[in-house]
């Protein structure tokens, strides 16, 4: 069987920007236990969550931009491309 994998430049793009994501499901989305990610709110390393009740929220688009910009601090110099 042959899986689809999705552009890099447009990480999970079946998703919409304003869509709702869980703490379990972006620790799926980027294969990272929920504790890391956890520590990255702490420390304000990672995406931006925010609480609905007692539960943590995050939108597509906070997670894509995240993703852009640690591509971005991983390119070798001279590969920088502008982040939006």
């Amino acid at each position: 069987m042959t899986r689809h994998h999705p552009s890099p430049d447009v990480p999970f793009p079946e998703r919409h920007d304003d869509d709702l994501l869980t703490l379990d499901e972006v620790a799926e989305i980027l294969h990272t236990p929920e504790n890391t990610l956890r520590w990255w709110r702490q420390t304000g390393t990672g995406p931006e969550f925010f609480k609905l009740g007692r539960r943590l929220f995050t939108t597509v688009g906070d997670v894509r931009h995240w993703i852009r910009r640690q591509r971005l601090a991983s390119a070798p110099v001279g590969r920088i491309r502008k982040v939006d």
